[in-house]
């Protein structure tokens, strides 16, 4: 797995969790590729959101456990109030916090650990979302040689996290739909397919 590639993806509320159902709705089950999943939630109620996911997507969602091996054509997320970042390319990286120290960070913090980790292998997609969470993240993978995809702003939705990331650093490699998205993706982990 140290030469796969790393899915990072970021999305809030209702429509970011849409957004997501509809991305793993399209990727294939068999992709070679570990995908790693931050939904803004809340951080004081149970979540389905494993289960909810796990409805709509090709590919097995699992809650990642701490220092997990991660394993390709599995989608991941954490606890809502216990963050998922990436570790040595490979492994699974919990960080709790109980004073609420990351708030509206966690996709920049999962972003940002993904190009510590990943280098040129790894995609990070921001999705819909209010506020900039993602932003500096998806800058970290651009520089670190990822690539950089955010959802098609809608006009209709005011200046989101989508419209934040496109904005922010640099080129975004792919601005488009959830199904455009999907296929760049299949398109960079499967050039040859």
């Amino acid at each position: 797995m140290d030469s796969g590639w790393i899915i990072a993806i970021g999305a809030s509320g209702g429509a970011g969790l849409e957004d997501i159902c509809d991305l793993l709705s399209v990727l294939p089950r068999d992709l070679d590729a570990v995908v790693l999943i931050v939904l803004h939630r809340p951080w004081d109620l149970a979540s389905k959101l494993a289960e909810v996911l796990s409805k709509r997507s090709q590919m097995a969602v699992a809650v990642a456990g701490h220092g997990e091996l991660l394993v390709p054509g599995t989608a991941y997320i954490g606890e809502p109030s216990i963050h998922l970042t990436l570790l040595e390319h490979t492994f699974a990286l919990l960080t709790a916090d109980p004073a609420r120290l990351y708030g509206n960070r966690t996709i920049d913090l999962l972003f940002q650990s993904v190009a510590d980790c990943g280098g040129n292998k790894t995609i990070g997609v921001v999705l819909s979302g209010s506020l900039d969470d993602g932003s500096r993240g998806l800058s970290a993978i651009h520089h670190a040689g990822g690539q950089t995809m955010a959802l098609r702003p809608s006009s209709w939705l005011g200046h989101g996290m989508p419209e934040n990331a496109i904005a922010f650093d640099g080129p975004v490699s792919v601005i488009g739909s959830g199904s455009e998205l999907a296929a760049a993706i299949v398109r960079l982990v499967r050039p040859d397919g």
